[in-house]
């Protein structure tokens, strides 16, 4: 059933969106906002409320891969034909979008939330901090225009010091913004998560499973509403979130909840590699030769800064490690482009020469 009606604002409908959004709707269309996935069934949530919504056939044929399909976040023309029930149309322009390698052998980038003003990357500290996998979420967040901040969960299950020399392995590892240790159970730290939250802006929760982002939205919330598990005795949580979906605040901030990510493949993603390694972004761009490999040439500003220990081997390493996968999906993922649109194109030929 419909839900309390509320204004596109509140629902975080900028400026931004309004300036580049369709021209015109039709007389029988309206902006609503997906607010939930799970499979092929969509909840949108417009002015006049909220609904289940299906796709229009129009729009389903159209659609040449999953990237191209409303995802969380995303605003969409929608026709409300019941109370209940609302059929989509399009799919409006993206302001930015955290996306992956969908997961397995397919090469093609896969939406995990649109439309995102800052992602609240979650990291636990007792058993998942892993340096390599914090820096694939910041390239991934970088490459879609979403500014990260990482959350160090589960504070209350080490010390201090433990907790201080954390937050120091990771700066010197390379890994900048903002870092907020705190624990989702004790309280700690979640004041300073609060402020970073405004009023009609969205945030995306996304990690792991089991670092404990349903018992974070629950404290946000103030209440219990996404289902958690008790903790291992490795502290390693449980997955417990099955569906994308955008939860709306006490103070009118919007927070999307993502399944775990076991999986973080990065495609199309060589802009937030050089965003988020841009030390060496920058000493590449003083080594003698423009196409510098940074292995054995004369001259290599990057060799040196490893001689001389400025930069760890760790993180070169790392840097070298998600360019040769970029480069490789986005390799895979042109070829298998090229491959459907010939297809396309036979299938086509096909039905035009077919007797009628």
């Amino acid at each position: 059933m419909m839900k309390t009606t509320m204004d596109l604002d509140a629902l975080g409908f900028s400026e931004w969106h309004a300036g580049v959004a369709l021209a015109a709707l039709e007389p029988n269309l309206q902006w609503a906002r997906v607010v939930a996935v799970d499979r092929e069934a969509w909840v949108v949530r417009a002015a006049s409320g909220e609904c289940v919504a299906e796709l229009a056939g129009r729009f389903r044929f159209g659609v040449e891969e999953g990237l191209d399909l409303p995802g969380v976040g995303d605003w969409v023309t929608v026709q409300v034909v019941s109370p209940d029930r609302a059929v989509i149309h399009a799919v409006g322009p993206r302001r930015s979008v955290l996306s992956r390698k969908s997961p397995g052998r397919e090469m093609a980038p896969q939406l995990i939330a649109a439309n995102l003003d800052a992602a609240l990357v979650v990291q636990s500290c007792h058993y998942d901090l892993n340096t390599r996998r914090l820096e694939r979420y910041l390239v991934a967040c970088r490459e879609g225009g979403v500014e990260p901040v990482v959350l160090l969960n589960k504070a209350d299950l080490v010390d201090e010091d433990e907790l201080a020399g954390l937050v120091c392995d990771l700066r010197g590892a390379g890994i900048t913004g903002q870092i907020i240790p705190l624990s989702g159970v004790t309280g700690q730290g979640l004041d300073r998560v609060e402020a970073l939250l405004e009023p009609g802006k969205t945030y995306g929760l996304v990690g792991s499973s089991g670092v404990g982002k349903s018992t974070l939205i629950n404290r946000l919330l103030g209440r219990e509403v996404m289902a958690t598990q008790g903790v291992s005795g490795t502290g390693e949580g449980t997955h417990t979130t099955t569906r994308r979906q955008l939860l709306t605040l006490p103070n009118g901030a919007m927070v999307i909840d993502t399944p775990g990510i076991r999986e973080l493949g990065l495609v199309g993603a060589s802009e937030g590699l050089d965003e988020s390694f841009a030390d060496i972004k920058a000493l590449a761009g003083s080594c003698r030769f423009g196409d510098c490999t940074h292995e054995s040439e004369p001259g290599c500003a990057v060799r040196q800064a490893l001689a001389e220990g400025s930069l760890s081997e760790e993180r070169f390493r790392s840097y070298q490690k998600l360019g040769r996968e970029i480069e490789h999906h986005d390799r895979s993922y042109l070829e298998k482009r090229r491959k459907d649109r010939a297809f396309g194109r036979h299938v086509r030929a096909v039905m035009r020469g077919k007797p009628r």
